[in-house]
């Protein structure tokens, strides 16, 4: 299992600024809470699990099952 961001250069400069904006939480969030503190509470669990393959929400990073 290994992590990127998204090749998409333009998304990830996108979500960068949002996060500079947002003090680290996710752009895609209306709401400033912890678990949305980027690397979000949501991406971290999918992590876990063994099958999960996918972007997190806001598209910045990737987890790959090698």
């Amino acid at each position: 299992m290994h992590i990127t961001e998204n090749p998409d250069k333009e998304i990830v400069n996108n979500i960068k600024e949002g996060l500079k904006r947002t003090g680290g939480y996710c752009p895609c969030r209306l709401k400033k809470l912890p678990e949305y503190k980027c690397m979000c509470q949501e991406f971290r669990d999918q992590i876990k699990d063994p099958d999960f393959e996918g972007f997190c929400h806001c598209l910045l990073y990737y987890k790959h099952k090698d």
